[in-house]
């Protein structure tokens, strides 16, 4: 069924493979071409939404070294036409064969259909986008990546169970947004703090079922094939270490990195950069630990008093990867066991410990409410 809705590789980008070396990565993975890949084994699948644009990341990221499991990673060609209706029954397709499906996408709005492909899923899924602001509108002018998430915020999307937005700007924000999005519990990492501790985001990015980077979040500097460049944003360097942490969450399935303009790109400088990132991506899909949510073996349980609430919060830390997360205390609906243990720090359970909570904590507890 996916070759219904999907184009094979060119054959100018085949032929360009052969003139890599043999550790290239383009040499070393499965590719649509003259016919459809074997997809058994597969673990994660590239695609791409807009000919250019992912024809010009591929040409990049071919040519960086192959380090990765033999025969884990395809590349499955273009959609057939970059629009909801075709990504989304991919999407859903590769998620139901437990393949993580990882988008090259021109258009910002496509977005909101990675999301939408979670629907046949019936169950509760969160979903966290990298960029300097979003937009409440209505629906109708949900065109660009600020909007892009309205018509699932305003209602919330009866799927979606939480959201996050992180490397979000002030300057960039309406005040009554980021009011919204705390009065919802959601999370907000602004960019300085991330640049300042680039482990804040990740508890963020481990709760997260898929994520979304807008390529708006990159400093035009870094990145200057976007619509809108801005002066002020991540390095590239922080970009893949963001990606790095996202892929080695094992609730993660799936990514996309969405408003590449290769016409604004002539130095092919964008096309290099999200090929970075996509391959820090996979370097932390394949280095994941099997922790929660695949498994709970290896935790070890910490419980913590506090004394004056006549209180008591649980804490787990893994020991295969020496990651935290906070249990919330009420005993969560069938609907919510897949997020009932919170991401966290060690430095919440060091404050939990001084009978501290942070605010990302305490949020995340008023969700359970």
């Amino acid at each position: 069924m996916l070759q219904n809705w999907l184009k094979p590789l060119t054959a100018t980008t085949r032929k360009s493979i052969d003139q890599l070396p043999d550790s290239a990565f383009g040499k070393n993975i499965a590719l649509h071409g003259l016919s459809f890949p074997d997809l058994s084994g597969v673990r994660v699948a590239l695609i791409g939404a807009g000919d250019r644009e992912a024809s010009a990341v591929r040409a990049a990221l071919y040519r960086t070294a192959y380090n990765f499991p033999a025969g884990a990673v395809v590349d499955l060609g273009n959609l057939r036409r970059a629009e909801p209706s075709v990504l989304i029954p991919v999407f859903f397709e590769l998620l139901s064969g437990n393949i993580l499906p990882v988008l090259l996408a021109q258009k910002n709005d496509l977005a909101r259909a990675q999301f939408l492909a979670y629907l046949e899923r019936k169950s509760l899924v969160n979903l966290v986008a990298v960029d300097e602001s979003i937009q409440l509108s209505d629906a109708d002018a949900a065109t660009d990546s600020r909007a892009a998430y309205s018509p699932l915020l305003q209602p919330r999307h009866p799927l979606l169970f939480h959201f996050g937005l992180v490397g979000f700007q002030t300057h960039q924000t309406e005040p009554r947004v980021v009011d919204f999005l705390t009065k919802n519990n959601f999370d907000l990492l602004r960019l300085g703090k991330t640049r300042a501790s680039i482990e804040e985001a990740e508890p963020i990015l481990r709760d997260a079922d898929l994520l979304t980077f807008h390529l708006s979040a990159l400093k035009q500097s870094e990145a200057p094939g976007v619509a809108q460049p801005s002066p002020s944003g991540y390095f590239v360097e922080e970009a893949c270490q963001i990606c790095r942490y996202a892929g080695m969450s094992d609730k993660l399935s799936s990514f996309g990195i969405f408003g590449y303009q290769q016409d604004q790109d002539p130095h092919q400088q964008t096309a290099q950069a999200i090929s970075q990132m996509v391959w820090y991506f996979l370097e932390g899909f394949f280095n994941r630990k099997n922790d929660y949510p695949a498994s709970k073996d290896g935790l070890t349980e910490y419980i913590v008093d506090f004394r004056h609430l006549n209180h008591q919060l649980t804490f787990w830390k893994s020991t295969k990867s020496g990651r935290w997360w906070m249990q919330t205390p009420a005993n969560p609906k069938e609907k919510y066991q897949r997020h009932y243990l919170i991401p966290c720090s060690y430095q919440d359970y060091q404050a939990a410990c001084r009978e501290e909570l942070s605010d990302r904590l305490l949020q995340a507890l008023n969700r359970f409410d």
